[in-house]
Protein backbone atom coordinates (compact mmCIF):
# COMPACT_ATOMS: atom_id res chain seq x y z
CA UNK A 1 0.00 0.00 0.00
CA UNK A 2 1.28 3.73 -0.06
CA UNK A 3 0.77 5.49 3.13
CA UNK A 4 -1.49 8.64 2.92
CA UNK A 5 -1.51 10.74 6.07
CA UNK A 6 -4.93 12.15 4.98
CA UNK A 7 -6.42 8.66 4.87
CA UNK A 8 -4.36 5.21 5.77
CA UNK A 9 -0.93 4.15 7.46
CA UNK A 10 0.65 1.65 7.64
CA UNK A 11 2.39 -0.27 10.94
CA UNK A 12 5.62 0.20 9.41
CA UNK A 13 5.09 3.78 8.61
CA UNK A 14 3.54 4.25 12.01
CA UNK A 15 6.62 2.83 13.54
CA UNK A 16 9.03 5.17 12.07
CA UNK A 17 7.23 8.06 13.22
CA UNK A 18 6.48 6.71 16.84
CA UNK A 19 8.33 9.43 18.21
CA UNK A 20 7.01 12.92 15.92
CA UNK A 21 6.66 15.49 18.30
CA UNK A 22 3.72 16.36 16.46
CA UNK A 23 2.23 12.87 15.81
CA UNK A 24 -0.96 12.25 18.22
CA UNK A 25 -2.14 8.20 18.03
CA UNK A 26 -5.69 7.76 18.91
CA UNK A 27 -6.95 4.45 20.17
CA UNK A 28 -11.05 4.22 18.98
CA UNK A 29 -11.77 0.95 19.29
CA UNK A 30 -15.82 0.44 19.98
CA UNK A 31 -17.53 -2.64 20.23
CA UNK A 32 -21.36 -3.81 19.67
CA UNK A 33 -22.29 -5.36 22.82
CA UNK A 34 -22.66 -8.83 22.44
CA UNK A 35 -18.57 -9.06 21.46
CA UNK A 36 -18.31 -8.83 25.27
CA UNK A 37 -15.31 -6.57 25.01
CA UNK A 38 -14.49 -3.73 26.81
CA UNK A 39 -12.42 -1.05 25.10
CA UNK A 40 -11.55 1.37 27.97
CA UNK A 41 -10.32 -1.52 30.09
CA UNK A 42 -8.39 -3.18 26.93
CA UNK A 43 -6.34 0.31 26.32
CA UNK A 44 -5.40 0.89 30.04
CA UNK A 45 -3.96 -3.08 29.61
CA UNK A 46 -2.39 -2.49 26.65
CA UNK A 47 -1.89 0.56 23.95
CA UNK A 48 0.43 1.60 21.19
CA UNK A 49 3.00 3.62 23.14
CA UNK A 50 1.64 7.73 23.68
CA UNK A 51 -2.01 6.72 22.45
CA UNK A 52 -4.73 8.72 24.13
CA UNK A 53 -8.45 6.68 24.28
CA UNK A 54 -10.85 8.50 21.89
CA UNK A 55 -14.49 7.16 23.69
CA UNK A 56 -16.86 7.74 20.70
CA UNK A 57 -19.29 7.05 23.35
CA UNK A 58 -18.70 9.74 25.43
CA UNK A 59 -17.74 11.96 22.55
CA UNK A 60 -21.18 12.39 20.69
CA UNK A 61 -24.27 13.99 21.33
CA UNK A 62 -25.69 13.66 24.62
CA UNK A 63 -28.98 15.25 23.76
CA UNK A 64 -29.81 12.57 20.86
CA UNK A 65 -31.71 9.75 21.85
CA UNK A 66 -29.58 7.73 18.77
CA UNK A 67 -26.29 6.29 19.54
CA UNK A 68 -22.96 7.87 19.34
CA UNK A 69 -24.19 10.58 17.12
CA UNK A 70 -21.93 13.39 16.03
CA UNK A 71 -21.05 15.72 19.20
CA UNK A 72 -21.80 19.11 18.62
CA UNK A 73 -18.72 21.05 18.29
CA UNK A 74 -17.90 23.27 21.42
CA UNK A 75 -17.76 19.47 23.02
CA UNK A 76 -15.24 18.45 20.32
CA UNK A 77 -13.15 20.91 21.15
CA UNK A 78 -13.23 20.43 24.36
CA UNK A 79 -12.33 17.18 24.49
CA UNK A 80 -9.63 17.34 22.50
CA UNK A 81 -8.30 20.26 24.02
CA UNK A 82 -7.92 18.03 27.20
CA UNK A 83 -6.69 15.14 25.42
CA UNK A 84 -3.32 17.55 23.61
CA UNK A 85 -5.02 16.88 20.58
CA UNK A 86 -5.16 20.27 18.15
CA UNK A 87 -3.66 22.65 15.51
CA UNK A 88 -0.27 21.51 13.80
CA UNK A 89 -0.93 17.70 14.96
CA UNK A 90 -0.72 14.47 12.42
CA UNK A 91 -3.44 12.32 13.94
CA UNK A 92 -3.38 8.24 13.71
CA UNK A 93 -6.07 6.68 14.80
CA UNK A 94 -6.62 2.70 15.31
CA UNK A 95 -8.64 0.59 17.02
CA UNK A 96 -8.46 -3.33 18.57
CA UNK A 97 -10.40 -4.89 15.94
CA UNK A 98 -7.77 -4.67 12.78
CA UNK A 99 -10.38 -1.49 11.07
CA UNK A 100 -13.60 -1.20 12.18
CA UNK A 101 -14.40 2.26 14.47
CA UNK A 102 -10.84 3.89 13.92
CA UNK A 103 -12.60 5.18 10.39
CA UNK A 104 -15.53 6.31 12.30
CA UNK A 105 -12.57 8.65 14.63
CA UNK A 106 -11.47 9.39 11.09
CA UNK A 107 -14.74 10.86 9.95
CA UNK A 108 -15.30 12.88 12.74
CA UNK A 109 -11.85 14.61 12.78
CA UNK A 110 -12.93 14.79 9.06
CA UNK A 111 -16.22 16.43 9.78
CA UNK A 112 -14.50 18.85 12.47
CA UNK A 113 -12.13 20.45 9.25
CA UNK A 114 -8.93 18.11 9.91
CA UNK A 115 -6.89 17.19 7.15
CA UNK A 116 -4.24 15.30 8.88
CA UNK A 117 -5.64 12.74 10.19
CA UNK A 118 -5.62 8.62 8.99
CA UNK A 119 -6.29 5.56 10.11
CA UNK A 120 -3.80 2.68 11.19
CA UNK A 121 -4.20 -0.33 8.45
CA UNK A 122 -4.68 -3.35 10.68
CA UNK A 123 -4.76 -1.55 13.65
CA UNK A 124 -3.42 -3.03 17.15
CA UNK A 125 -3.95 -6.38 15.72
CA UNK A 126 -1.27 -6.22 13.64
CA UNK A 127 1.09 -3.56 15.67
CA UNK A 128 1.36 -6.41 18.12
CA UNK A 129 1.87 -9.00 15.45
CA UNK A 130 4.46 -7.54 13.94
CA UNK A 131 6.57 -7.37 17.57
CA UNK A 132 6.22 -3.36 18.23
CA UNK A 133 6.11 -1.71 21.27
CA UNK A 134 2.88 -1.58 23.59
CA UNK A 135 2.62 0.01 26.99
CA UNK A 136 0.11 0.67 30.09
CA UNK A 137 0.36 3.82 30.96
CA UNK A 138 -1.55 6.94 29.31
CA UNK A 139 0.33 9.92 28.26
CA UNK A 140 0.52 13.21 30.14
CA UNK A 141 -1.64 15.29 27.35
CA UNK A 142 -0.64 19.04 27.48
CA UNK A 143 -3.61 21.27 26.28
CA UNK A 144 -3.27 22.55 22.42
CA UNK A 145 -5.93 24.46 21.07
CA UNK A 146 -8.04 22.94 17.99
CA UNK A 147 -9.34 25.15 15.11
CA UNK A 148 -12.73 23.50 14.00
CA UNK A 149 -14.76 24.24 10.09
CA UNK A 150 -17.11 22.24 10.43
CA UNK A 151 -17.83 20.59 7.00
CA UNK A 152 -21.14 19.95 6.40
CA UNK A 153 -21.51 18.03 3.20
CA UNK A 154 -19.97 14.95 4.73
CA UNK A 155 -22.77 14.42 6.94
CA UNK A 156 -26.88 13.39 5.89
CA UNK A 157 -29.70 13.34 8.28
CA UNK A 158 -32.88 11.27 7.37
CA UNK A 159 -34.56 13.41 5.65
CA UNK A 160 -31.83 14.07 2.92
CA UNK A 161 -31.58 10.30 2.75
CA UNK A 162 -35.31 9.86 2.41
CA UNK A 163 -35.17 12.50 -0.49
CA UNK A 164 -32.04 10.13 -1.94
CA UNK A 165 -34.25 7.45 -1.46
CA UNK A 166 -37.08 8.56 -3.45
CA UNK A 167 -34.97 10.52 -6.05
CA UNK A 168 -32.35 8.07 -6.86
CA UNK A 169 -29.44 10.11 -5.64
CA UNK A 170 -26.84 10.54 -4.21
CA UNK A 171 -26.56 6.45 -4.13
CA UNK A 172 -26.74 4.77 -0.56
CA UNK A 173 -24.59 2.46 -0.10
CA UNK A 174 -25.45 0.32 3.16
CA UNK A 175 -22.02 -1.47 4.75
CA UNK A 176 -23.83 -4.23 6.83
CA UNK A 177 -23.22 -7.70 6.29
CA UNK A 178 -25.91 -8.93 3.14
CA UNK A 179 -28.35 -10.81 6.01
CA UNK A 180 -28.98 -7.75 7.52
CA UNK A 181 -29.27 -5.56 4.27
CA UNK A 182 -31.89 -8.15 3.32
CA UNK A 183 -33.58 -7.91 6.34
CA UNK A 184 -33.22 -12.09 6.92
CA UNK A 185 -31.12 -11.35 10.03
CA UNK A 186 -32.45 -9.81 13.02
CA UNK A 187 -30.94 -6.20 13.72
CA UNK A 188 -28.65 -6.35 17.20
CA UNK A 189 -30.16 -3.39 18.56
CA UNK A 190 -34.02 -3.79 19.75
CA UNK A 191 -36.99 -2.24 18.00
CA UNK A 192 -35.89 -1.92 14.66
CA UNK A 193 -37.20 -3.03 11.34
CA UNK A 194 -35.44 -5.26 8.85
CA UNK A 195 -34.44 -4.69 5.48
CA UNK A 196 -33.29 -1.28 4.24
CA UNK A 197 -33.14 1.48 2.82
CA UNK A 198 -35.10 1.52 -0.14
CA UNK A 199 -32.88 1.96 -3.72
CA UNK A 200 -29.65 1.38 -1.34
CA UNK A 201 -26.60 -0.87 -2.65
CA UNK A 202 -25.12 -3.45 -0.44
CA UNK A 203 -21.32 -3.29 -0.01
CA UNK A 204 -20.30 -4.93 3.34
CA UNK A 205 -17.56 -3.70 4.84
CA UNK A 206 -15.79 -6.81 5.40
CA UNK A 207 -15.23 -7.28 1.57
CA UNK A 208 -12.64 -4.56 1.77
CA UNK A 209 -10.62 -5.93 3.98
CA UNK A 210 -8.25 -8.46 3.90
CA UNK A 211 -7.45 -11.50 6.30
CA UNK A 212 -5.18 -9.69 8.49
CA UNK A 213 -7.89 -6.60 8.56
CA UNK A 214 -5.60 -4.02 6.54
CA UNK A 215 -8.06 -2.82 3.68
CA UNK A 216 -7.57 -4.03 0.09
CA UNK A 217 -5.94 -1.94 -3.05
CA UNK A 218 -7.92 0.54 -4.58
CA UNK A 219 -8.38 -1.45 -7.49
CA UNK A 220 -10.06 -4.26 -5.62
CA UNK A 221 -11.78 -1.55 -3.75
CA UNK A 222 -12.98 -0.50 -7.08
CA UNK A 223 -13.41 -3.08 -8.28
CA UNK A 224 -16.41 -4.34 -5.21
CA UNK A 225 -17.75 -1.25 -5.46
CA UNK A 226 -18.59 -1.15 -8.99
CA UNK A 227 -19.64 -4.75 -8.51
CA UNK A 228 -22.65 -4.16 -6.31
CA UNK A 229 -23.79 -1.49 -8.90
CA UNK A 230 -22.52 1.88 -7.48
CA UNK A 231 -21.23 4.33 -9.95
CA UNK A 232 -17.85 5.80 -8.69
CA UNK A 233 -18.64 9.20 -10.81
CA UNK A 234 -21.87 10.16 -8.81
CA UNK A 235 -22.33 11.21 -5.26
CA UNK A 236 -21.98 8.73 -3.05
CA UNK A 237 -24.42 8.54 0.91
CA UNK A 238 -22.87 5.93 3.18
CA UNK A 239 -24.71 4.07 5.75
CA UNK A 240 -24.74 1.48 8.23
CA UNK A 241 -26.01 -0.33 11.96
CA UNK A 242 -25.07 3.13 13.87
CA UNK A 243 -22.61 5.27 11.54
CA UNK A 244 -19.34 3.31 12.51
CA UNK A 245 -18.81 0.82 9.56
CA UNK A 246 -20.40 3.53 7.36
CA UNK A 247 -17.28 5.11 7.79
CA UNK A 248 -15.00 2.41 6.36
CA UNK A 249 -16.68 3.17 3.10
CA UNK A 250 -16.12 6.43 3.35
CA UNK A 251 -12.61 5.85 3.83
CA UNK A 252 -12.35 3.47 0.89
CA UNK A 253 -13.89 6.06 -1.51
CA UNK A 254 -11.56 8.80 0.07
CA UNK A 255 -8.53 6.57 -0.84
CA UNK A 256 -10.10 6.35 -4.56
CA UNK A 257 -9.81 10.05 -4.89
CA UNK A 258 -14.37 10.01 -4.95
CA UNK A 259 -14.29 13.26 -3.36
CA UNK A 260 -18.41 13.87 -3.28
CA UNK A 261 -19.15 10.87 -0.23
CA UNK A 262 -20.86 11.77 2.65
CA UNK A 263 -22.52 9.73 5.70
CA UNK A 264 -25.66 9.39 7.22
CA UNK A 265 -25.14 10.03 10.76
CA UNK A 266 -27.99 7.74 12.33
CA UNK A 267 -27.89 4.79 9.67
CA UNK A 268 -30.38 1.73 10.38
CA UNK A 269 -29.87 3.15 14.10
CA UNK A 270 -32.83 5.92 12.98
CA UNK A 271 -34.06 4.35 9.62
CA UNK A 272 -35.27 1.43 11.35
CA UNK A 273 -36.58 2.95 14.10
CA UNK A 274 -38.74 5.23 12.12
CA UNK A 275 -42.59 3.68 11.42
CA UNK A 276 -43.29 6.26 8.23
CA UNK A 277 -39.65 5.62 6.17
CA UNK A 278 -40.11 2.65 4.56
CA UNK A 279 -38.63 0.00 4.19
CA UNK A 280 -37.19 -2.78 1.74
CA UNK A 281 -36.11 -6.46 1.41
CA UNK A 282 -34.21 -8.69 -0.61
CA UNK A 283 -31.54 -7.77 -2.50
CA UNK A 284 -33.99 -5.10 -4.10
Amino acid sequence: MTDDPKTLVSTAWLAKHLKDPDLRILDGSWYLPDAGRDPESEYAESHIPGARFFDIEEISDARSDLPHMAPPVEKFMSRMRAMGVGDGHQIVVYDGAGLMSAARVWWLFKLMGQENVAVLDGGLPKWVAEGNPTEDMPPIPRDRHMTVRVQNQLVRDVTQVAQASKLGAPQIVDARAPARFRGEAPEPREGLRAGHIPGSRNVHYELLLNDDKTMKSVDETRQIFESAGVDLEQPVITSCGSGVTAAILSLALARMGHADWSLYDGSWAEWGMFPTVPVATGDA
